[in-house]
């Protein structure tokens, strides 16, 4: 509920007649004064009635009576707005993410994979009106978690991405794309996208990339592909030892962008490039941007009128007045 609201406030101006009406009034009891000459008047000095001393309450409860009504008359107001989702028209999202063995460079801090599900998991929580599911690929792809509304489904299975051996090690993205694609293909949403991100070039897998970008298209699904990486050199892993310990090197970054752009464009979507944290986060926060959910909200505004029983107090006040002036006060006013 909204604070009070007045709607004929143009009546405020009535407050400049009061200044008026005091001066009638005291206009008025000069006038009907008594007047009697005397020789003396101290036999009158202490005999001085109590209803002239309070002869300006009638001023008074005239003056709180007509600014009631003047208050009554400008209809004070409350309101109340209450706004109800309609409908949505929300947005099928499904992440595709490469968990190859090199997303484990440092690069990012700690490494790109950790990077990643931080930046994605804050990307999640902010789509509240839309489906999103989660496909992770390396030589090969599966789907993590359909496309779901649920977030805390969604959150929990981004938080359990990590890079281990169930995948073959390598870069399918044409895979990757794939999988995304046939968990979008039969969505009724109107919108579909698809956020591939890759570290790499494509290296395994038997869908072709290209291919998968035109039947992407041919299903209304936009692409938004990011290369993940530093320019340069990167501390990456090239070897795990019999205990299972991964040795890092210096090697360099090496990323299709040119195969990331052509997919992007063909679907009508945006290629980026991430080359650290901070940089992966406003790619994520432009995304957010450039895929807006519709929401259509019907608004209910409730105005209760508080006049009444203003306008019944200004009443009551100026009726008492009248009773004083033809009562009490008759003799003197």
């Amino acid at each position: 509920m909204k604070g009070i609201t007045f709607l004929n406030p143009e009546f405020f101006w009535l407050f400049l007649l009061l200044p008026i009406v005091v001066y009638i009034w005291f206009r008025n009891k000069t006038k009907q004064k008594a007047t009697l000459k005397l020789s003396s008047n101290k036999s009158f000095e202490n005999s001085t009635s109590i209803l002239v001393t309070l002869m300006p309450i009638t001023l008074i409860l005239r003056v709180l009576g007509l600014s009631a009504l003047i208050v009554a008359i400008a209809r004070p107001q409350t309101i109340d707005v209450d706004q109800r989702i309609h409908s949505t028209h929300g947005i099928d999202i499904v992440m595709a993410m490469d968990i190859s063995g090199s997303m484990l460079a440092r690069d990012l801090k700690p490494n790109r994979i950790e990077a990643l599900k931080l930046v994605a998991s804050d990307f999640i929580t902010q789509r509240v009106n839309d489906r999103i599911g989660l496909v992770i690929y390396a030589a090969e792809s599966y789907t993590k978690t359909p496309v779901t509304s649920d977030k805390v489904l969604l959150l929990n299975a981004m938080k359990s991405i990590e890079y281990n051996n169930d995948l073959r090690d390598g870069t399918a993205i044409g895979l990757g794309l794939g999988t995304a694609i046939n968990r979008l293909k039969d969505s009724p949403a109107k919108s579909k996208v698809i956020i591939l991100l890759t570290d790499g070039v494509n290296n395994a897998g038997v869908i072709d990339p290209k291919m998968g970008a035109q039947i992407a298209k041919e299903y209304g699904i936009k692409v938004y592909t990011i290369g993940i990486g530093s320019n340069g050199l990167a501390e990456s892993p090239y070897a795990m030892t019999p205990s299972g310990e991964i040795l890092f090197r210096m090697e360099k970054v090496e990323i299709d962008e040119a195969l990331l752009q052509e997919i992007a464009t063909e679907t009508e979507g945006k290629y980026f490039r991430a080359t650290d944290t901070e940089s992966l986060k406003n790619i994520y926060e432009e995304i957010n941007q450039l895929e807006k959910t519709k929401i259509d909200e019907q608004k209910f505004v409730s105005r209760n009128e508080k006049f009444h029983l203003i306008a019944l107090i200004g009443f009551i006040i100026l009726c008492l007045e009248f009773i004083l002036q033809k009562t009490l006060f008759r003799g003197f006013i």
